[in-house]
């Protein structure tokens, strides 16, 4: 995923949650807010509990590679994807599956 497309600042993870448009299942939290920009922005974290470093990496960079795949860049969104533990059980294309699922049911509640 482009650096363009990515949430980077701390006051635009906390704008978006604020706004409290999200969805939820056993491995993602998942915000969206709607942006004057004419681009989606995504943001990924992982809490600490989660792990070790080296995990927590590997999760955030496995996300990114579902959401360059699955999202459509066109719109004009800001999306912040919040890691569950229960990530780390599952396999990737489960995973995948339940962030397909999330994301169709926040850009319904968007438009």
């Amino acid at each position: 995923m482009k650096r363009e497309f990515r949430l980077l600042k701390n006051y635009d993870f906390q704008s978006v949650i604020q706004q409290k448009r999200s969805a939820a299942n056993k491995s993602f939290v998942v915000y969206v807010k709607k942006n004057d920009l004419n681009k989606m922005r995504v943001g990924v974290t992982v809490g600490n509990k989660y792990g070790c470093a080296v995990l927590r990496n590997k999760a955030k960079r496995q996300v990114r590679e579902m959401v360059k795949d699955m999202f459509d860049f066109s719109l004009a969104v800001d999306i912040v994807i919040i890691i569950r533990k229960e990530f780390i059980n599952r396999t990737f294309q489960k995973n995948n599956e339940e962030l397909h699922y999330i994301y169709k049911k926040l850009i319904e509640k968007v438009d």
